[in-house]
């Protein structure tokens, strides 16, 4: 999919990724709720790239209480003209058509390459970089197959949560006991993605490690900038016709 967006007067586009919002976190959801109701206003664009949610369990959750004023929040930004568009990350990939129909955002597939004042620009996720943990790729596999989803989806809403909670804690458990250059990108996963899109800037996230990067490939200057979590505090990439900065937020 391309997306091709031109310059504005005074207008930037915004990049977010692995807010993971939850119940459990309170001041990082009233973070993203100032975000959107305040600086998401005046971009010309939001990109979500992944893991918006803790979990997904399914576009029949979207009236759950503690999630109704998320949905709310991203339909009235969009209902203001701002274009928001929201990839699938590893946590909420069952964002489904209700998710869409309720905020008036548009789901990306990943990965998608957009033109970004100018220069072509590829988005992913970035789970898919990491080709060193394999065990994760297995079970990215098994989870995204349409028979899997079929199956939990039709499974009531408590046992499906606690399924996700139960996915979790072996997640945790797992993930303690990998090197953490094994979930980091693979640098042939990173040079493949550049070569087979054709483009000079990759923005992904998924990794937790914010980071603008200059790499040489093939004898040319690539960039790759990797978007933060919203753990501690708030992270956006903030573009414009100058070029893309790293910003906390608090």
């Amino acid at each position: 999919m391309r997306i091709e967006l031109s310059p504005g007067p005074a207008l930037s586009t915004l990049f977010i990724s692995d807010l993971h919002l939850s119940a459990e976190r309170p001041a990082i959801t009233a973070l993203f709720l100032d975000f959107l109701r305040h600086r998401a206003r005046q971009a010309e664009a939001l990109y979500i790239l992944g893991d918006l949610f803790e979990y997904w369990i399914g576009d029949d959750v979207a009236n759950q209480p503690e999630v109704r004023p998320l949905i709310a929040a991203l339909h009235e930004l969009t209902g203001s003209g701002v274009p928001v568009y929201v990839m699938h990350g590893n946590r909420d990939f069952l964002l489904g058509p209700g998710f869409e129909q309720a905020t008036g955002c548009r789901l990306l597939p990943d990965p998608t390459v957009i033109g970004l004042y100018g220069e072509q620009v590829l988005l992913m996720h970035g789970d898919t970089l990491c080709t060193d943990d394999t065990d994760y790729l297995k079970f990215r596999a098994m989870v995204r197959n349409p028979q899997w989803v079929q199956q939990f989806l039709g499974k009531p809403v408590a046992e499906r949560i606690n399924m996700v909670r139960e996915y979790r804690e072996v997640s945790k458990t797992a993930t303690a006991a990998k090197k953490p250059e094994i979930m980091d990108v693979n640098a042939g996963a990173v040079a493949a993605a550049f070569q087979s899109h054709g483009v000079h800037h990759l923005i992904h996230g998924h990794t937790h490690r914010p980071a603008q990067h200059t790499l040489s490939l093939n004898g040319q200057t690539v960039h790759r900038t990797v978007l933060g979590d919203w753990y501690e505090q708030g992270s956006v990439l903030v573009c414009d016709v100058d070029g893309c900065v790293l910003e906390t937020l608090h």
